[in-house]
């Protein structure tokens, strides 16, 4: 990867802070997804939290890429909008969330949507809702693999459960999900290694399953599980960080080959005092979930420290003050680039060095049409 590959020639169009998208880094990375799973596109559903654009749901849908998974109603309805064969709901719907579903079943009538639940209750509503509606609602289960966020752990309620869901006529079962976001070792064997310890008995469970429901699926992990999950191939993977890719699985996932397609653009806004220089990168504008030391790298910037991060201001101590001045262009990838692509509205689109387009990112609204 060359030296200066970011920088970008009419950086004076792109106002800061804000995201700057390179497209050829987007399609090598999507290539580089499909590439890992031998082509086999239909292996792939990719997480829409990480992109939220319907520009970028274009190109994956282009790839040969057609199902998806989304967290929630609104990256559902941009896939559907951009024409994804099936997307799934990963995320147990509550409240309002469930009769929003149902209009954006009737209204995208050649997309599959699926959801997940983890128990009888929240069977019971959709199993409700699709009966009144006239649907039958496709669900996977959602598995506790360990990471105890959501889902149910195999045992006694799973059973239960599956049992449960024989009753319900506005349902019909697809198979499981099995979310491990937990197992994040740099390593990469011995984060395969743990997690082929967490699927052991869930292979075995789902096994059984198969012998009654022949076509049941089972949907795996996400990005770190991704070089993991794709050895089995009978597992649909759904990474989705890899598309746009961050420093934070850029340093962890060294076995994945992906390039950083989303950095942050910042300015220098003042000169405060020796050794120090301020930027207008705030935690507004970038994930500010871990340490400051873990949130961005800058590219071209050297022996740096950066201090502190008020609303709207970055405060950075450097080694060579005299170096720059107020207007100075920086570019920085994010730690995390899911919930920092989540923090703006739209991204300067950049082709060989220059900006070209915006791309709306759409999805970072709660609701959009339904």
């Amino acid at each position: 990867m060359e030296n200066n590959w970011y920088t970008i020639q009419n950086v004076e169009t792109v106002d800061s802070p804000s995201i700057a998208l390179y497209l050829e880094h987007v399609k090598y990375n999507i290539n580089e997804m499909i590439s890992l799973v031998d082509g086999k596109a239909q292996r792939l559903m990719p997480h829409i939290k990480t992109n939220k654009m319907p520009k970028v749901m274009e190109l994956l849908l282009a790839s040969g890429i057609s199902n998806f998974k989304a967290s929630t109603i609104s990256e559902a309805e941009i896939a559907a909008e951009a024409g994804a064969e099936s997307v799934l709901i990963a995320h147990q719907l509550v409240g309002p969330k469930v009769e929003r579903l149902m209009d954006l079943i009737k209204h995208f009538q050649k997309t599959q949507f699926s959801t997940i639940l983890d128990n009888e209750d929240s069977a019971d509503l959709l199993n409700q809702k699709g009966l009144e509606y006239g649907l039958t609602i496709p669900i996977y289960i959602d598995i506790n693999n360990g990471m105890n966020r959501s889902g149910i752990e195999i045992g006694k309620g799973l059973d239960e459960l599956m049992a449960y869901l024989n009753t319900c006529k506005g349902l019909s079962f697809k198979g499981f999900h099995v979310y491990d976001g937990h197992l994040r070792d740099s390593d990469f064997s011995e984060r395969k290694t743990k997690i082929e310890k967490g699927f052991k008995i869930v292979n075995t469970y789902f096994k059984a399953v198969q012998e009654r429901f022949p076509d049941a699926r089972m949907i795996c992990g996400g990005t770190p599980s991704f070089t993991s999950h794709l050895i089995e191939k009978s597992r649909i993977t759904s990474p989705g960080t890899c598309v746009l890719w961050d420093w934070g699985y850029g340093e962890k996932l060294t076995e994945q080959n992906f390039k950083p397609a989303a950095l942050l653009v910042t300015r220098v806004i003042s000169k405060p005092t020796e050794g120090i220089i301020t930027v207008d990168l705030g935690h507004k504008s970038v994930a500010a979930e871990n340490p400051i030391d873990k949130r961005v790298k800058f590219l071209n910037l050297e022996d740096y420290e950066l201090l502190s991060q008020s609303e709207e201001h970055g405060v950075i101590k450097v080694k060579h003050w005299d170096r720059y001045k107020v207007g100075d262009v920086f570019y920085g990838i994010p730690y995390h680039i899911c919930p920092t692509i989540n923090l703006h509205d739209e991204v300067s689109v950049i082709e060989n060095g220059q900006k070209v387009d915006t791309w709306e990112i759409t999805a970072r609204k709660r609701k959009l049409r339904f």
